[in-house]
C-alpha cells in the first residue's frame, strides 16, 4: 500500500506542472546515448507521447553524427572534422541527408508511433522550414598571424525558421521530428549542427522550453559538480575560464539564441537517465541545468 500511495503522491507533485504547461510548446534536442541505447530510445518515445497526451506540444530535433560516420566508413569515405565541424563535400552531403532525413529520422518517428503517438518526420527542406547559408569559419595563421577563411563545404547556419509546417502539424495533433538539414537561397542543401537548429526552432516558436539531451548530467563546475541553475553572465564566465568547452559550446550558444528570440527557459539534461524528460519537467528539483537570461 505504501508504494501505491507513493505513486499517487508522485502524480500529485506533477499536477501543477501539467496545468502550467498545458498548451505550451517544448522543443527537444534528441541526441547522444539516448539515441543509441535501446531501453533509452523507448523511454524517450514514451516520454514524448505522454507529453502530447497531457496537452504539451513536443517538437523533436535530432542529431545523428555517429550514424553518419559509420555509414561513411562503410562506403569507404573517411570522416574529416575541423574545429568539431564535419567537412561536408557534395558526396558527404548526400550521405548526411540519406542518414539523417532517412534512416535516423524514420526510426525516431517509428519509435514514437509504436509508443502510441502520431509523429511525422521532416527535414529543414520541408515547407522551407530551415533557411540556411554557408557557415564561414576562420582561423589565425600560425605563420603570418592573419585571419584565414576555412572552407568546410556544405556546412550551414540557420538564417530563418519558417514554422508554418510545424504549426499545421501541431494543430493536427502530430509530433514533428526534424532532421537538421537546411536549404539555401538557391536550393542548395546544408548540414547544420542539431543544437543550433533546435535553438533556432525554439526561438521561432517562442517555446516554453528548449530541452537538450546530452551525455552528461548538465553543466558542471571545475570540480565536476552539477550546476543546477545559470544565467547568461555566469555561463560566459565559465566559458572564459575554460570550464565550459568542447561540445558544450554550441549547446550554450543554442540556449541563448533561443532565449533571446523568446523561448522562456532552457534545460540541459542527462539523456542517459531513463525518463529524463519527465524527471526534469515534472519534479521540483529537476535533474539537470536550467538556464535563463
Amino acid at each position: 500500500m505504501e508504494k501505491l500511495i507513493e505513486k499517487a503522491m508522485t502524480l500529485i507533485e506533477a499536477m501543477p506542472y501539467m496545468q502550467t504547461f498545458r498548451g505550451k510548446t517544448f522543443v527537444i534536442k534528441y541526441g547522444g546515448n539516448a539515441m543509441i541505447d535501446e531501453k533509452l530510445k523507448h523511454s524517450f518515445a514514451q516520454d514524448v507521447v505522454l507529453l502530447r497526451f497531457i496537452g504539451i506540444n513536443p517538437v523533436i530535433v535530432h542529431g545523428g553524427g555517429p550514424q553518419i560516420g559509420t555509414t561513411m566508413e562503410r562506403m569507404g569515405k573517411k570522416p574529416t572534422f575541423v574545429s568539431g565541424q564535419r567537412v561536408t563535400d557534395e558526396e558527404t552531403m548526400d550521405i548526411v541527408e540519406m542518414v539523417l532525413g532517412g534512416k535516423v529520422n524514420k526510426e525516431i518517428v517509428n519509435l514514437i508511433n509504436r509508443a502510441g503517438g502520431r509523429a511525422v518526420g521532416l527535414t529543414g527542406k520541408d515547407g522551407g522550414l530551415i533557411q540556411a547559408k554557408k557557415l564561414k569559419m576562420t582561423k589565425r595563421s600560425e605563420e603570418t598571424g592573419e585571419t584565414e577563411i576555412i572552407d568546410i563545404g556544405l556546412v550551414g547556419e540557420v538564417t530563418e525558421v519558417r514554422p508554418g509546417a510545424l504549426e499545421a502539424l501541431d494543430a493536427g495533433g502530430f509530433v514533428p521530428v526534424i532532421a537538421p538539414v537546411g536549404v539555401g537561397a538557391h536550393g542548395e542543401t546544408y548540414n547544420i549542427n542539431a543544437d543550433l537548429v533546435a535553438g533556432a526552432v525554439a526561438g521561432a516558436l517562442r517555446a516554453e522550453k528548449l530541452i537538450l539531451l546530452t551525455d552528461q548530467a548538465g553543466i558542471m563546475d571545475k570540480d565536476k559538480n552539477l550546476i543546477s541553475s545559470l544565467n547568461k553572465k555566469k555561463v560566459e564566465d565559465l566559458v572564459h575560464k575554460g570550464t565550459i568547452g568542447g561540445g558544450m559550446l554550441p549547446k550554450t550558444r543554442s540556449c541563448f539564441e533561443a532565449l533571446e528570440a523568446g523561448c522562456a527557459k532552457v534545460h540541459i539534461i542527462d539523456g542517459r537517465v531513463p525518463h529524463a524528460l519527465l524527471l526534469e519537467i515534472f519534479t521540483q528539483s529537476g535533474i539537470g541545468t536550467e538556464i535563463t537570461l
